[in-house]
């Protein structure tokens, strides 16, 4: 008898991944941390996916592109699971992550007005002395 047409297709690793834009690799890592439920297994032991899995997978990933860390991004899977959610766990979650985002890019630039500033100090030629280089062997910094 076929299959109906309503029933979730049975898709396998490599399948599921490539339909949600996720190494294979990575999806036994998101199931090892508890992100993705347990799926079925057949009887020689391979993982059995569904889209509902495909669906969460594209969840953590695009999760992922975004920055959020892996227990945010658990605690987003849940609110997203759970119906009765309030958006307001959502958005305070969100909004933390965007002070974050704030801070690394300040930690960031700052960084790079540094380097900018030594290379512009470097003559870069054969001499050996340089303004990079003494700058990263200063003790006490």
């Amino acid at each position: 008898m076929p299959a109906a047409a309503t029933e979730t297709p049975v898709l396998n690793i490599g399948e599921a991944a490539a339909r949600s834009g996720v190494s294979a690799k990575m999806v036994r890592h998101y199931e090892s941390l508890g992100l993705l439920p347990q799926v079925r297994r057949t009887d020689s032991g391979y993982r059995q996916y569904g889209e509902r899995e495909v669906h969460m997978l594209r969840f953590i990933r695009r999760s992922r592109d975004l920055g959020f860390g892996m227990a945010e991004i658990a605690e987003l899977l849940k609110l997203w699971q759970n119906r009765r959610r309030n958006s307001a766990s959502v958005k305070r979650i969100a909004l933390e992550h965007v002070a974050d985002l704030e801070r690394r890019i300040a930690e960031m630039t700052a960084m790079k007005q540094t380097l900018q500033r030594l290379a512009s100090c470097c003559h870069g030629d054969e001499r050996p002395d340089c303004p990079i280089l003494d700058d990263l062997g200063q003790l006490g910094r």
